[in-house]
């Protein structure tokens, strides 16, 4: 299948997230959250992964630059602009940028942008974040993204990326045992008349985390080689795990009557003793940009 132009894949993207990916479900949930693990037992070990980005970004400046900011869906969110007078979002749907303004108010100012050509001057942010958002880029597009974010950048000071890679060797291993006990899981529902997220969103598990669909907009994700060779060989970059597993993994493996929560506290505890291997080979990465 043949890759759509940019323009194409730009407004596939912000048509999916107008309509769909920031389509209110509730009082506090958007469509989105499909994709995510809300479940008390998994809470707490979501809530510690959302909290690692703010270990590398400055703590106070000015501006802060949420690239991809959607509606800052997340509570622990907004803590990585507390220490900030202003939390600059910039989102290609105005959806996302509408709900944003609801949650921080003044704090917040809110610009329709491409996270590829932003419309800012050189060395201005004191910081910058941006989650799961490079990879609704194709490959040249996520260069000039990483080129940009370093560009609006002010020297000293760090940027964070959280995004997915290709393939999780890690989530490879495990996926056997997830498509079990996904089936397992049908099987089980289906017998107590009860609907799941499986039959909800009529897909199968695989090594990349994604589902049937999130591929119905654009997705390209890379591996760790291409981000090293690409853009470690252009700018300062290190490699850490944000979180190690895929949403996949905690629905059907992690269950509160199966010690769950004791599961994931040990998970955590691994990824913060092997931050950089769980990087690498886990599922997500939290990728520290440095500006000299």
């Amino acid at each position: 299948m043949s890759t759509p132009a940019d323009p194409e894949i730009k407004q596939q993207v912000q048509a999916f997230y107008d309509h769909v990916g920031w389509k209110r479900v509730g009082d506090c949930c958007y469509q989105n959250a499909r994709y995510e693990d809300l479940r008390p037992v998994s809470q707490e070990y979501v809530h510690r992964c959302h909290l690692r980005v703010t270990r590398h970004i400055t703590p106070s400046g000015k501006y802060l630059l949420d690239a991809g900011s959607g509606p800052i869906q997340y509570p622990e969110y907004l803590e990585y602009s507390k220490g900030y007078q202003y939390r600059v979002c910039a989102d290609i749907s105005h959806v996302a940028l509408k709900e944003a303004r609801e949650r921080i108010n003044d704090h917040g100012l809110f610009v329709v942008s491409d996270v590829a050509n932003l419309p800012f001057k050189e060395d201005i942010f004191g910081g910058v974040v941006s989650l799961h958002t490079f990879h609704h880029l194709p490959r040249d597009e996520q260069v000039e993204a990483y080129a940009e974010i370093f560009r609006v950048m002010i020297p000293s000071n760090s940027a964070v990326i959280v995004n997915g890679w290709r393939e999780s060797p890690l989530m490879r291993f495990f996926s056997p045992l997830i498509r079990i006990a996904v089936f397992i899981l049908r099987i089980y529902r289906r017998a107590t008349g009860r609907e799941s997220y499986f039959e909800q969103d009529q897909h199968g598990s695989n090594s990349s985390g994604m589902t049937d669909e999130q591929q119905a907009t654009f997705v390209h994700r890379e591996d760790p080689s291409w981000l090293k060779q690409e853009i470690g060989s252009e700018m300062p970059l290190e490699i850490f795990v944000w979180r190690s597993v895929s949403t996949d993994f905690l629905r059907t493996l992690i269950h509160r009557k199966l010690g769950g929560r004791l599961v994931l506290r040990l998970l955590y505890w691994l990824e913060e003793c092997a931050p950089r291997v769980l990087g690498l080979y886990g599922q997500y990465p939290l990728i520290v940009i440095r500006k000299a």
